[in-house]
């Protein structure tokens, strides 16, 4: 089946978690083989899970050298245990969306799980949020759900993993979809470190949800 290919929105933005800060390991390394030696050093390759991955990447898709290069790999290279919606476990992918609205309730979705796996009432954390720029046509399945149910389950990753893999496979640079969890909101996948430019930070956010309600309130904090 082919599917139609439009532009992502720009910029696209991912929420990060603040208590894991921006480590400038890749911002400043000059070449591919001075990376790897700096990723030896400081123990990066010590985790197998972490040398294999970015074994799997191509090394022309490595992103060193320019700011937040760190925040980019980090997405790839640090993958929770069972994939994430079109990524497996073997190597992750730079998920955002097209208003931080959206990726408030992306990571509210995932922080409410955690709030009822430890049996918490209530959960907050606090967030940064990076904007990207990410040129190219992405495979679009945007207005899809009852053409690709398969694509829009809110509680199983089953097939979007299967479909996921295969466009990284493909070369596509990534997919576009409507959010599970915000009706309206629109979502970008990017499988391609080097197609993710212009990444810049900005402001910082507490989420708090509550286990038993859907709420999400998202609060933009402060600068110091």
């Amino acid at each position: 089946m082919s599917h139609a290919r439009s532009p992502a929105p720009q910029p696209a933005f991912r929420l990060i978690p603040s208590r894991f800060p921006p480590v400038g390991l890749f911002d400043t390394v000059a070449t591919a083989n001075d990376l790897y030696a700096v990723m030896e050093l400081v123990g990066w390759t010590n985790d197998r899970l972490v040398g294999e991955r970015i074994d799997r990447l191509p090394r022309d898709e490595w992103v060193y050298g320019r700011p937040n290069a760190s925040v980019v790999m980090a997405a790839f290279l640090h993958v929770a245990p069972g994939g994430s919606r079109f990524n497996g476990p073997d190597l992750g992918a730079w998920y955002a969306a097209g208003d931080v609205r959206t990726s408030a309730a992306e990571v509210g979705h995932h922080l409410r799980r955690e709030a009822v796996a430890r049996r918490l009432p209530k959960l907050s954390r606090v967030y940064r949020s990076y904007a990207a720029r990410l040129p190219g046509e992405h495979v679009d399945i945007r207005g899809m759900q009852a053409a690709l149910p398969g694509l829009y389950r809110p509680d199983s990753y089953e097939e979007t993993q299967i479909f996921g893999e295969a466009m990284r496979k493909a070369g596509e640079p990534g997919i576009l979809y409507d959010s599970v969890r915000l009706r309206g909101g629109e979502n970008v996948v990017a499988f391609r470190p080097s197609m993710i430019l212009d990444v810049t930070q900005s402001d910082h956010f507490e989420v708090t949800v509550s286990a038993a309600e859907r709420t999400i309130d998202v609060r933009k904090l402060k600068s110091a």
